[in-house]
């Protein structure tokens, strides 16, 4: 048989790893897993009693609204006015998405088409990539290794590409390479759309994972922004509800509107019991995502003064819930799928490889912080039995 849009789909190279951990587990080994990011906190017990009761209620076992429902979108622009002072009508410039996933690619249907080409950063989360090769548009992929080049990146693949691409693609702190950026370079990016005549679109899902102090902007913050730009707010990350599916699109009233018109003919929106404790959730555990983040730096200090030690250096992120690392040089030429292999194999730690994020990926592998410290530890003492020339 032959199918349309998935035929244009690389072998997903996270199941080479994905096959060794269950094999190795199957065998009886115990591999510390940080390969896949799937958050391991329990989501707050506001949400999971909110779910119960509303759960028990058996009007709210039928059709919802695929906008999501008001009192949830206002909760939502409550949260955005209190962290980012950002004024969001719930109304015209919020809509509610099952998971950021959905939200980002349907949205990529009604800013895309054949002929049309968007730019992405590389490398990239995949559905980044392929969510607007789904909508049938070209990518053109901007090299990212600092904000500061990337923005000349960006400026210089515009201008050299035909067609001219309709949309840019953003997200940070940046999934896998944990790039931030700070407000002057959202500035310069909206500046760039409006003049340009470019639709933004910043996947910001990890928003209140910032490290040493470091508050990640809202692109919505900058002067402008609602004329160009939407973003993505998940609560995955921050409020530890990954199984949920819930996520938001705010900002640019037309785009949203756009989505809320495709939705309506694709969903009836996340099951209600979950939106009314998403609801209760940013409402009455507001202070969640700074445990979350805690967490997660504590995370990272370990990870990183652990690889420090046994001679794999590294720069520690700013933000995200990962670290992205350079293979130690006298690995280097095994590239990242051999080498992330070796590391399950050989030291049962896996990781997930540079290349699945893209051909700018290669050469690294990425570090998931979804084990507590005792276990990064036990990682770190495989790692450094398995690789002795570090």
């Amino acid at each position: 048989m032959e199918f349309r849009r998935i035929n244009q789909l690389p072998p997903y190279v996270f199941t080479i790893i994905n096959s060794l951990k269950v094999e190795a587990r199957r065998a009886g080994e115990d591999v510390v897993d940080l390969g896949f990011g799937n958050p391991d906190l329990p989501s707050p017990d506001v949400a999971v009693s909110k779910l119960t009761e509303a759960a028990h209620n058996a009007r709210n076992h039928r059709y919802s609204a695929s906008r999501g429902i008001p009192k949830l979108r206002a909760a939502f622009a409550a949260l955005y006015k209190r962290q980012f002072d950002v004024d969001l009508d719930p109304e015209t410039e919020v809509i509610n998405t099952i998971g950021a996933k959905e939200g980002f690619s349907h949205l990529m249907w009604t800013l895309l088409q054949p002929g049309d080409a968007a730019l992405v950063p590389s490398p990239s989360y995949p559905i980044h990539l392929f969510a607007p090769i789904f909508a049938g548009a070209e990518v053109r992929e901007i090299p990212l290794s600092t904000d500061a080049d990337f923005f000349d990146n960006m400026q210089e693949r515009w201008e050299y590409s035909w067609p001219k691409p309709r949309v840019i693609v953003l997200s940070f702190p940046h999934n896998p390479t944990t790039t931030c950026v700070d407000l002057d370079f959202m500035q310069r990016v909206v500046d760039f759309a409006r003049e340009k005549e470019v639709m933004l679109v910043h996947d910001f899902a990890y928003a209140d994972l910032g490290f040493d102090g470091y508050q990640p902007p809202s692109i919505l913050q900058v002067e402008g922004a609602k004329e160009v730009a939407v973003e993505l707010y998940s609560m995955t990350k921050s409020f530890s509800m990954a199984g949920w599916r819930v996520a938001f699109m705010a900002g640019n009233s037309e785009m949203i509107a756009a989505l809320a018109k495709l939705k309506s003919y694709l969903d009836y929106g996340t099951f209600q019991p979950i939106q009314i404790a998403a609801t209760v959730t940013m409402n009455e555990a507001p202070e969640h995502p700074k445990e979350v983040r805690e967490i997660y730096q504590s995370r990272r200090d370990t990870l990183c003064s652990g690889l420090d030690r046994i001679g794999w250096d590294m720069e520690p992120p700013r933000g995200t819930m990962f670290a992205w690392a350079k293979i130690p040089e006298p690995y280097r030429e095994m590239g990242s799928i051999e080498f992330a292999s070796k590391l399950v194999k050989e030291a049962n730690v896996a990781t997930s490889p540079g290349v699945g994020f893209g051909p700018g990926g290669e050469g690294h592998v990425r570090f998931a912080l979804i084990e507590n410290e005792a276990r990064i530890n036990q990682a770190i003492r495989q790692l450094k039995a398995a690789l002795p020339e570090l």
